[in-house]
């Protein structure tokens, strides 16, 4: 493999990972954007979604009802996190928010490791996404093509949700102001459900595609992929959908550019460095590459 064959091929790489970061990113964003909420039980959602489609295969479902199945429950899940954990305290301090989604966290990994055990289990591959296309001298694995495939068409559709939707238009209009949209006639519960729903589901399927790339699944395999994300959001610019997905992106790339130059020695150090890299860039753009000054939007 020459060197234009090494760069394009690490860029598949890189477009691949920064997918999955992107989609775990903007269901962040989109919920920040509006409550002003980091919620960390978001990569339990991820978990609940894998072990749904999990438990679906293993009842004699096809592997795409799976998935719809796997989908729907982090949906169900992520609705009820909101109506019975934050919409109680809304409106209360921030930090007791924050908390909040930390006690949610706990207690989901560990009803899941109540019924599931801590111990793996293996994520089975269907035989469509078990390949691998080559052309050119250049490799890329049925699972990335459907991860960069399924980032693509997520994001058309929610760029023209959020831009020409009525549901749309209230929840830009939420995140600039929730005192304000309300007093125009926003439902203000309708549009945070709408945005619990759609982060869950995009959960739901990220929690898909990471559990194919991994091969496995655990009751805290949430931890990781919800951490990417938060990374994601802040070198984006939190609360903001473009810069979610920017931020995704780019720390795809971060992580293959310095797998590829670190020295083995120093590979296993590669997420230090990445923090290293997001703190010198917080140190010039405090809110992010696309935040602004002002509050976050969406």
């Amino acid at each position: 493999m020459n060197t234009i064959q090494y760069l394009i091929q690490q860029t598949i790489n890189a477009v691949s990972v920064g997918s999955l970061y992107a989609l775990m990113a903007i269901g962040l964003a989109m919920v920040f954007g509006i409550l002003r909420l980091i919620n960390f039980a978001h990569g339990d959602l991820i978990m609940v979604g894998s072990y749904a489609a999990l438990l679906s295969l293993g009842l004699g479902a096809p592997f795409w009802t799976a998935v719809l199945i796997g989908i729907a429950a982090s949906t169900l899940v992520g609705l009820a996190m909101e109506r019975v954990a934050y919409r109680p305290i809304r409106g209360a301090p921030e930090v007791a928010m924050l908390l909040t989604s930390f006690a949610v966290t706990i207690f989901l990994e560990n009803v899941a490791i109540l019924i599931f055990s801590p111990t793996p289990r293996a994520f089975p591959t269907p035989p469509i996404l078990s390949g691998a296309l080559e052309f050119g001298g250049l490799r890329i694995s049925a699972v990335d093509v459907l991860a960069i495939l399924v980032a693509a068409v997520v994001l058309v559709l929610l760029t023209f949700f959020i831009r020409r939707s009525e549901a749309g238009v209230g929840m830009r209009a939420a995140s600039q102001d929730l005192l304000a949209a309300r007093l125009m006639g926003i439902n203000i519960n309708r549009v945070i459900v709408m945005a619990f729903a759609i982060g869950s589901a995009l959960a739901g399927v990220v929690g898909i595609l990471w559990s194919i790339r991994v091969g496995k699944i655990d009751p805290l395999m949430g931890f990781y992929p919800v951490l990417k994300a938060f990374v994601a959001s802040v070198i984006g610019g939190l609360g903001s959908l473009p810069g979610a997905v920017l931020g995704g992106y780019v720390l795809g790339f971060l992580e293959i550019l310095l797998q590829g130059l670190l020295p083995s020695s120093l590979t296993p150090y590669r997420d230090a460095f990445v923090f290293i890299i997001l703190i010198v860039l917080l140190l010039f753009r405090p809110n992010g590459i696309l935040g602004s000054t002002e509050k976050e939007k969406i």
